[in-house]
């Protein structure tokens, strides 16, 4: 029997060595894209932000006399003129006191004063103005989705696309102690000076 030489046994060596690292390398590879390719498989994209369409679109419907007026009676109330109330003296005073240069360009005060203050371009409609203070939509949600009269003819489908019947709870999102002109805020009391609900059928 012939004997095995060194430099060969070495080679022999080195070889498994060589083949077991590189094993151990595709091993690894092949989990982590595998890892990769699970994550890639579960990942749901955000879905895209809602369009605010502006009160101007839901006017038409909502200012039937049938209906209540609803429009005029926004269109009448302090939630309309929230914009441009930031440009008063008393509001001006307030943001001199609070470091604000323009009250209408912070967000500190847009967030309750401005119906999609922080919407980017492709989240307003054609009709969409920030002068509307708080709108339809402040209260309701953006309504690309609702707007159509086959969507708000059904009140579940509305719901289901977007539109809020908000209560205590979403005016208190504005209505609290972060604002400056802060007064105890009674949901009961305030809800009648902006109750629009659509007058019942009389028979």
């Amino acid at each position: 029997m012939k004997k095995i030489s060194l430099p060969v046994l070495v080679s022999l060596f080195f070889y498994l060595v060589f083949s077991l690292a590189c094993a151990q390398t595709t091993s690894k590879e092949e989990a982590t894209k595998e890892e990769t390719t699970k994550e890639d498989t579960t990942k749901v994209p955000a879905p895209p932000k809602v369009k605010y369409v502006g009160s101007l679109v839901c006017k038409p419907c909502h200012n039937l006399k049938s209906k209540g007026k609803i429009y005029d009676k926004w269109a009448a109330s302090k939630h309309a003129v929230a914009y441009e109330m930031l440009a008063n003296e008393e509001s001006q005073k307030i943001a001199k006191e609070m470091k604000i240069k323009d009250p209408q360009k912070s967000d500190k005060c847009l967030k309750c004063h401005a119906t999609g203050y922080d919407a980017t371009d492709k989240e307003k409609g054609p009709k969409f103005n920030l002068t509307e203070g708080i709108s339809c939509e402040g209260c309701h949600g953006a309504g690309e989705k609702y707007k159509s009269m086959k969507v708000m003819k059904n009140p579940e489908l509305s719901k289901e696309n977007g539109l809020i019947m908000p209560g205590e709870k979403e005016c208190k999102g504005c209505h609290n102690e972060e604002s400056p002109t802060y007064k105890k805020f009674k949901f009961a009391e305030a809800w009648k000076v902006i109750d629009h609900s659509v007058p019942k059928k009389t028979e």
